[in-house]
């Protein structure tokens, strides 16, 4: 165990005829006394300011390990948002093909069916066009026939 400043201050010597002047080491030994505490309230004061140094770091030292955790932390959820966002971009684009695979394919049914709709208004308009020119031709017919020079020439009778 060190010495304190209380064991120098309490400490005897034994006397002997030729011994030291005892004002001298009494004088020395107050000195030594307050060397001694001065070199323990120094050292308390240096213990201290390392702890507190340590105290320091070891509050940094947990502060990035925890900067470090949120970090990965964030970068996994950065993979995951990622992740996410590529597998929902891969959904739209994959409704949006089947959507324009739909569009197409209705566009190309009514465009077939307009097509039919097209050539049978034609055969429609054909057969018309038959039936009015057979029409007309045996309307002409009609005309040219001889019955109408005879009830052109035919007198009219007045009414009695």
């Amino acid at each position: 165990m060190p010495l304190t400043p209380l064991d120098i201050h309490n400490k005897e010597f034994g006397r002997k005829l030729r011994g030291y002047d005892e004002d001298e080491v009494n004088e020395f030994l107050d000195q030594i006394i307050k060397d001694y505490e001065a070199m323990i309230r120094e050292n308390k004061e240096i213990q201290n300011h390392a702890q507190s140094l340590q105290d320091k770091l070891n509050h940094f030292a947990n502060l990035e390990e925890t900067l470090s955790k949120t970090i990965i932390v964030a970068q996994e959820a950065a993979d995951e948002v990622r992740g996410n966002a590529k597998k929902e971009a891969q959904l739209i684009l994959k409704e949006a093909e089947k959507n324009a695979d739909r569009i197409v394919n209705d566009a190309l049914s009514k465009s077939r069916k307009i097509a039919m709709e097209v050539d049978e208004l034609k055969k429609q308009a054909s057969i018309y066009r038959a039936r009015f020119r057979t029409l007309i031709e045996a309307q002409l017919e009609l005309l040219t026939q001889d019955g109408w020079e005879a009830l052109e020439r035919a007198e009219v009778r007045e009414p009695y």
